[in-house]
């Protein structure tokens, strides 16, 4: 059986990731670990990393090397047209849709 929290989740972990971006430059990990921290779902990989690889090729993301220790991560943060795909995207929550997750979430406007 589907289980519809996860469906709804699952349409949600990309914008959820740009947000994150928008906050402080992160690595594909601590993404995992702040989604989970968030919406108590385990973020998989094979999300994570596709999509971030995505962003930075298309331009919406920049990627640096960073050296902690022995291990070296990924850190990404947001270009200035990946702020501006996230406030289209906050956008299209502002519109009808909000009613309905605000509703959802039993949240007056």
């Amino acid at each position: 059986m589907v289980r519809v929290g996860d469906v709804f989740l699952r349409s949600l972990e990309k914008p959820v990731i740009l947000w994150l971006l928008s906050r402080k430059p992160m690595h594909g990990y601590e993404i995992t670990v702040e989604f989970k921290r968030l919406t108590g779902r385990k973020l998989k990989p094979s999300i994570v990393y596709p999509f971030l690889r995505r962003l930075e090729v298309e331009g919406f993301a920049s990627g640096e090397w960073i050296v902690k220790g022995r291990r070296k991560m990924r850190h990404y943060q947001l270009t200035k047209n990946g702020e501006e795909l996230l406030r289209k995207v906050q956008e299209m929550f502002k519109k009808p849709i909000k009613e309905f997750l605000l509703d959802i979430i039993g949240k007056e406007q």
